[in-house]
């Protein structure tokens, strides 16, 4: 769904965000009487399985997907891209499971912020699960128009699935009393690394072409004086 990266040591940091998440936030569930322990485990697993999908998932998928521009051979290209779209449908199938727990446990009466924003994203993820299921043929008509339309779905599914968890940390405090500004950090610390670890790719494959032309420049002077020695 977007444009992506190369990002090994990400996945460790994702991870860790979530280890914490269930015990330290049962510490004063019963603050708000009216949240029980069974819903205070369905707020949290819907928020898990949320932050799975557009904190681990969807970026991990989107540096995947840039690699292709770094590797161009039609080998690497098909494995990227396999591995690219195997990672979005996982995305949006724990996305869908975030869903399913709301309509069956919560209250959507769509009165607040991050329930609309939360339909806003999954309309995003199933509009370009369409958009993905009926990507035309290279070459053919309409590749460019789908591409772009392609890239600006993801780019809008993504950044709405950020606000969306911001929001729902957010609803979560005040559903909860809990305080949540450590993991909002912890969030937009991810972000961030995401977003260097984006931006540092273009820089790496720059990098690399200037370092395969100069030994192809090196390499061609050698031989252009060995020639003229001759």
């Amino acid at each position: 769904m977007l444009a992506p990266h190369n990002l090994i040591s990400l996945a460790g940091l994702l991870l860790f965000n979530l280890l914490p998440l269930a015990s330290s936030l049962d510490q004063h569930i019963n603050i708000n009487p009216k949240v029980t322990p069974k819903l205070s485990y369905e707020i949290k697993l819907h928020g898990f399985l949320l932050w799975a999908s557009v904190g681990f998932l969807m970026p991990i998928s989107i540096l995947i997907k840039r690699i292709s521009n770094a590797n161009p051979s039609p080998t690497n290209l098909r494995i990227i891209f396999y591995t690219h779209a195997i990672t979005q449908v996982c995305a949006v199938l724990v996305a869908a499971a975030g869903g399913v727990i709301s309509i069956k446990h919560f209250d959507n009466s769509f009165t607040n912020q991050h329930q609309i924003i939360g339909l806003l994203f999954y309309a995003a993820i199933w509009f370009q699960t369409m958009l993905t299921i009926m990507r035309p043929h290279r070459g053919s008509r309409g590749r460019k128009i789908w591409y772009v339309v392609h890239w600006l779905v993801g780019i809008a599914a993504s950044l709405v699935g950020v606000i969306n968890v911001f929001t729902g940390l957010q609803a979560y405090h005040e559903r909860t009393l809990e305080d949540v500004r450590i993991w909002t950090a912890i969030f937009i610390v991810e972000l961030c690394l995401v977003l260097l670890v984006y931006l540092l790719q273009e820089k790496w494959h720059y990098l690399g072409q200037h370092g395969t032309a100069s030994k192809s420049q090196t390499a061609h002077h050698k031989l252009s004086e060995e020639e003229s020695c001759v």
